[in-house]
């Protein structure tokens, strides 16, 4: 009796959940091939609720992917003597392959500080580099250098006002992913959020990997090491006559 009364206030003492997510994904695996330049995902979905819809605050999206994570380390170069040489290192703890966030509103509007700090959704705040040494002078601009190297190459994306909200119950966006991506599961997550505050969230993954020859080679570069130096060997000497051979027989016609 007791332990019926104690599951019974439990659930009266939870939160129903007024508001979830309904996902859909245009693919939840990316295959990497031998002509592999990159791919788009379409990300769409539709919101349930157990009552009305509130109608003030709107409700707003936040979508956010991410590679998978590892450490980085990142040299600062000087010109010295007349030469560019390394003169401070840092290894930024984590730091994730790609990260891409795509917003119905602009960031600061659809996610408050605090709930920002609290699912670490922001770019800089998927980025964690702690114990720099000493002698480093402002740790910071190492992991500011990350941020920016990997904008530039199109791994690291905000895109606010991307996410299209229909009457606060559909949504749908798209996100690019470019040719270098790393395999492994790319963690999605889905915010809902009212005022800036998350009022729901779901997270699923996508796979990406490689397919047909390049897994067998990528496979045999790390399995068999000798066997593929081998083979490397043996197409280069083959591209160097097969190029030799037509060469000469441009030349005796």
């Amino acid at each position: 009796m007791i332990t019926r009364l104690i599951a019974l206030l439990t659930l009266l003492s939870t939160p129903l959940m007024a508001e979830e997510v309904v996902l859909g994904l245009s693919q939840n695996r990316v295959a990497i091939t031998a002509n592999f330049d990159g791919s788009e995902i379409l990300i769409f979905g539709a919101v349930k609720r157990e009552s009305e819809i509130q109608q003030e605050p709107p409700l707003e999206v936040v979508i956010a992917i991410a590679g998978p994570s590892k450490p980085v380390t990142v040299r600062y170069k000087q010109k010295k003597f007349g030469i560019w040489i390394n003169t401070e290192s840092v290894e930024v703890d984590e730091a994730p392959s790609f990260y891409a966030v795509a917003t119905s509103k602009p960031f600061d509007e659809a996610m408050n500080h605090v709930n920002d700090l609290r699912y670490k959704v922001s770019i800089p705040r998927m980025i964690r580099s702690v114990g720099a040494p000493m002698d480093v002078s402002n740790p910071q601009r190492f992991s500011e250098a990350v941020m920016r190297i990997r904008s530039n190459n199109g791994l690291y994306q905000l895109r606010e006002n991307s996410v299209s909200v229909d009457q606060q119950t559909l949504f749908r966006t798209s996100v690019k992913m470019p040719a270098n991506l790393t395999e492994g599961d790319y963690v999605t997550r889905i915010f809902l959020t009212r005022g800036g505050e998350v009022v729901s969230q779901f997270e699923t993954t996508i796979d990406v990997s490689k397919v047909g020859l390049e897994r067998w080679l990528y496979n045999l570069s790390r399995q068999q090491p000798l066997y593929y130096g081998l083979l490397s060997l043996a197409i280069a000497i083959a591209a160097g006559w097969g190029a030799s051979a037509v060469f000469r027989i441009f030349r005796q016609g």
